[in-house]
């Protein structure tokens, strides 16, 4: 995921139609490999400390069941477990994490993949060494990956790993996972008007007061670009999935970090894919199952989902070329 997301606060207001003035507070902490910043309305600073530290510490815990990166997180240990003898219980968070994962593959054709990790993991070091993966590597992990070769039982709490080999990665989904359940954390805490932004992945409750939503921007293809699209947020997500900042450029072709599971090969077109959904665990992993099919196929795969959006720019010719949605239009907000 890529940051291209604007945020535009707001300072001490008056709730409308509230007796007690709500002022913003706002923390920033790193988790999952990015930064995650909670803007809370809350009505004294006690409250939103409270509510914030419970958003962070929540995030932190599904940071350490879900990393791919951290040998000892609950999934690691189910990768390396691979192909296991007999199902394995996993926790609710991870269980709930890969059934909307595997959700997705089947409506995506494999466009999204968790079981994408062997791949993940040679392309890392492709760009350390800015060398292409060896082939015989290459096929190797290739035949390593495959969604419907894992097997759920959600009424059982369990996951069988059916292929050597295999490795999970949900680096594509579980950053807008952790978005959603810090929000339900706030929620819980009392705050009825919050938004969680991980880099560009975020989600809204209620709106700041005296406002119809959290306004946010949508920069365009390059890194640092002011944002080209505006609409305000509230009750929903957004999440962007591109390569301005994670590629590397092998014998004059770009390979983004984002990896097409059927083909085995970084994308080599550059792009930058914005999705609007109800929960931001949608959003971020329509994002990028929608980069991977490419513009025609993943506008499609959006139009499938209702009350999702979607803005696509991709490099073409001599200049980014930007394609939406048909419910696009209706977020956005009429240009500058």
């Amino acid at each position: 995921m890529i940051l291209n997301m604007w945020l535009l606060g707001a300072g001490v207001v008056l709730a409308a139609g509230a007796p007690e003035r709500l002022a913003r507070f706002e923390s920033t902490q790193p988790h999952m490999g990015t930064s995650f910043t909670v803007i809370a309305y809350a009505p004294d600073r006690e409250a939103a400390d409270r509510a914030v530290a419970a958003a962070f510490a929540r995030i932190a815990r599904l940071d350490a069941t879900l990393s791919d990166y951290d040998e000892e997180s609950e999934l690691c240990r189910l990768g390396r477990a691979a192909p296991t003898a007999m199902p394995v219980e996993v926790s609710d968070d991870l269980l709930a994490v890969l059934a909307s994962g595997q959700e997705l593959s089947i409506r995506s054709r494999g466009a999204f993949d968790v079981t994408v990790g062997p791949l993940t993991k040679l392309w890392r070091r492709a760009r350390r060494q800015r060398q292409l993966p060896e082939e015989s590597r290459l096929q190797a992990a290739v035949a390593a990956v495959g969604h419907e070769h894992v097997r759920l039982d959600r009424a059982g709490r369990t996951v069988e790993l059916l292929r050597p080999g295999m490795r999970l990665d949900l680096g594509a989904i579980a950053k807008g996972y952790a978005v959603d359940q810090a929000l339900i954390e706030l929620g819980r805490h009392g705050i009825e008007r919050a938004l969680v932004n991980a880099s560009g992945d975020m989600a809204a409750s209620g709106p700041p007061p005296d406002k119809p939503g959290w306004l946010v921007g949508i920069a365009p293809l390059e890194p640092g670009a002011p944002p080209s699209v505006f609409g305000h947020l509230a009750h929903r997500a957004i999440a962007t999935s591109g390569d301005a900042f994670q590629f590397v450029e092998i014998a004059g072709v770009r390979y983004s970090h984002i990896v097409n599971p059927r083909t085995g090969y970084g994308l080599t077109v550059h792009s930058s894919v914005s999705v609007l959904a109800n929960d931001c665990t949608t959003a971020d992993g329509l994002a990028s199952a929608a980069s991977v099919l490419g513009v025609q196929d993943g506008l499609r795969l959006i139009e499938e989902y209702p009350d999702t959006a979607a803005l696509i720019v991709v490099q073409q010719g001599g200049g980014p070329k930007t394609r939406q949605s048909t419910r696009f239009g209706d977020w956005a907000l009429p240009p500058r």
